[in-house]
């Protein structure tokens, strides 16, 4: 599966995130954006393009409907972040700490998560496409009734996540690891697994496997 990076310049001015009160509407593009903390900030419809946040912190914000474009995320905090309804395109989050974050009814569009902590997470009704979890702990993360089109989680912990009423065919959870999932026999048909997770949903239908 091929995902389309980020297409960011090269030379990017430094910016604060308080210069988008300078604008007329609430919008940043090119520029970079680092070593800092994004505190209490509450706003709808924000959008940002083609803009790199490294070591940022994210502490109670609430951005419902952000609009992300051509975006990376390099070692930032956004735990607990809203981002619900967001329009999430061609956007990386890379050694980020993402625990709890909301992105429930988003649209993500060619988009990455390496090595981050996505646990306790919530994308109940979003849709997916191109999207790519490598090397992530998605521990009770929740992806109830989703829309799945050309998505991957590689050697990620899947532990608890929810996937009820979403669709795995065509999946590829193979490398993952789980002790438990929630989801319907139903919603697995057509789903890559390995002969050890085969087995695995076996015995949770109640089936004894003779080794």
């Amino acid at each position: 599966m091929k995902i389309e990076k980020p297409k960011i310049p090269e030379d990017l001015a430094s910016a604060n995130f308080q210069e988008i009160y300078y604008q007329e509407e609430p919008y940043l593009m090119n520029c970079i954006i680092a070593n800092c903390t994004i505190d209490r900030e509450k706003m709808d419809k924000i959008e940002f393009s083609k803009v790199i946040f490294k070591n940022v912190t994210f502490n109670e914000v609430s951005f419902r409907n952000i609009e992300l474009t051509d975006v990376i995320f390099d070692n930032c905090d956004l735990s607990n972040v809203d981002f619900m309804g967001g329009s999430i395109h061609k956007v990386e989050f890379k050694s980020s700490k993402i625990l709890g974050i909301n992105l429930s009814e988003a649209s993500l569009v060619n988009v990455s998560f390496n090595q981050c902590n996505l646990n306790l997470s919530s994308f109940g009704f979003a849709s997916l496409k191109q999207v790519m979890f490598a090397d992530c702990s998605l521990q009770n993360a929740d992806f109830y009734q989703c829309k799945f089109k050309k998505v991957q989680y590689q050697r990620s912990d899947l532990n608890d996540v929810n996937f009820s009423q979403t669709s795995l065919k065509g999946i590829d959870i193979s490398s993952s690891s789980f002790q438990s999932l929630s989801v319907s026999l139903e919603d697995l048909n057509g789903c890559e697994v390995s002969t050890e997770q085969a087995i695995g949903f076996a015995r949770m239908l109640g089936l004894k496997i003779k080794e």
